[in-house]
């Protein structure tokens, strides 16, 4: 945690015969202040781990020294510590916003800009900076099987929509929460205008995702849909596309850095080079940056470092 030179001012001048001396040791205090390193934090899955990494070796590229703190914990975990100045900068999504300034029941997450926006603005007033969001959006999502899509033509979940009223063959892997939620399926199937009968679903217990993909993947009795994440790792591993949902029927989580603002004036060269990156990461992109950790192997550090090399070439 950084300490203000104000707050060491205020206890040299409590005794007055050190005062020369205090100044002194307020320059030093001053240069090693804005030498320290960043502190660069993530939550505990494997996407934090990626992201964190792409920013502790993007800045370590350019001269800022940083401190690892990844896979710090949950959401409310790490954002604690950047409240708390525990730790400097960590990727967060857009729509965990929602929570964190209870506003659930608002329809700005379902729009990509007003989210960044919104965030963007409650965040400044506590000495929050978010950086340039990624475009990729890792919310629930409906997927397919890709041999499904590419001989039926599906992008979408229009394309879904009208596939499934000409009498496609579907059948859809999901959790109990996703076909129940009222946020879930029940708000796509209203949002597109289709149906699933419980002859076209295979609801299997806990929400982990890895088991809808593989069901879809298997065709396991028939199934060739998924639950899914928009940016989970295992999608294209699986051979299953996201379909878009272009209504903007669930809340939209991009990834973006959140810096505290005081770090940010220390290092004003963190906004470009960060930007830089996340930029970058489209959907498809960090689909395989997620892969290359979950199914391939590989650790975030290399991912990270792979895949900055080549945006250097």
């Amino acid at each position: 945690m950084r300490f203000s030179a104000n707050s060491f001012m205020a206890n040299c001048f409590i005794v007055k015969p050190l005062i020369g001396a205090c100044a002194v040791s307020l320059t030093a205090f001053s240069y090693a202040s804005a030498n320290e390193p960043v502190v660069v934090s993530s939550k505990i899955d494997t996407e934090g781990s990626v992201l964190g990494e792409l920013i502790i070796q993007t800045l370590e590229r350019n001269d800022i020294a940083t401190e690892n703190r990844l896979q710090l914990g949950a959401t409310s975990v790490v954002r604690t510590a950047l409240e708390a100045g525990e730790i400097d900068v960590y990727p967060e999504y857009t729509g965990n916003g929602a929570f964190f300034f209870d506003m659930t029941d608002s329809g700005v997450w379902n729009d990509a800009d007003k989210a960044y926006e919104t965030v963007r603005e409650r965040d400044a007033e506590q000495g929050l900076v978010w950086l340039q969001p990624a475009s990729a959006n890792n919310t629930w999502a409906m997927s397919i099987r890709e041999d499904v899509a590419t001989e039926n033509d599906l992008v979408s979940l229009d394309d879904l929509a009208a596939y499934l009223a000409d009498g496609g063959a579907f059948k859809f892997a999901a959790s109990a929460e996703f076909v129940e939620s009222a946020l879930a399926l029940p708000a796509f199937q209203q949002a597109y205008g289709f149906t699933l009968g419980d002859d076209q679903l295979l609801v299997l217990s806990g929400g982990n995702t890895a088991a809808t993909m593989r069901a879809a993947a298997q065709q396991t009795s028939g199934v060739n849909g998924a639950m899914t994440y928009g940016t989970d790792g295992g999608l294209k591993a699986l051979g299953l596309v996201v379909l878009e949902d272009t209504k903007g029927v669930q809340p939209v989580y991009q990834p973006a850095p959140v810096v505290r603002e005081s770090v940010l004036s220390e290092y004003p060269e963190m906004e470009a080079l960060l930007n830089e990156v996340f930029v970058t990461l489209d959907l498809d992109t960090l689909q395989t940056l997620n892969a290359d950790v979950a199914v391939n192997g590989l650790s975030p550090a290399q991912v990270a470092s792979d895949y900055l090399d080549t945006l250097d070439q």
